[in-house]
């Protein structure tokens, strides 16, 4: 079981990282305000993304690559605050009612973090 969930968690981040290229602009409205450079964020976030889910891949790299996701996961949390705070509707992007961002961040987000610490053992 924990061998499908780590090939799923590889394909999520892999896709999630490929997303920030494939449609940046899905991910602008979503950084706060108060952060420079969103650009540069959105990109980082990507790339990161794409190199964790690889390093899960391979056992030597798996738990430090698991401990990067995790990091990365807790840095997002002032971007579902943000989202939060704008009604959870960005105009012309992502809207869904407010309920559902409550849920994304304190339901769907510790679910990802619990994901990425159970694929982290090496076998």
């Amino acid at each position: 079981m924990i061998k499908l969930l780590r090939v799923i968690l590889i394909g999520f981040y892999l896709f999630a990282g490929s997303y920030h290229f494939i449609n940046p602009e899905f991910y602008y409205d979503l950084i706060p305000d108060y952060l420079p450079f969103p650009e540069f964020i959105n990109y980082t976030s990507g790339v990161l993304e794409i190199i964790l889910a690889l390093g899960v891949i391979f056992s030597k790299t798996r738990f430090l690559a698991v401990k990067g996701i995790i990091i990365l996961l807790i840095l997002f949390i002032p971007s579902h605050v943000y989202f939060i705070h704008l009604g959870s509707c960005i105009e012309d992007g992502l809207c869904v009612p407010q309920w559902l961002g409550w849920i994304r961040l304190l339901i769907i987000h510790p679910l990802l973090l619990l994901w990425a610490w159970a694929v982290r053992k090496t076998k």
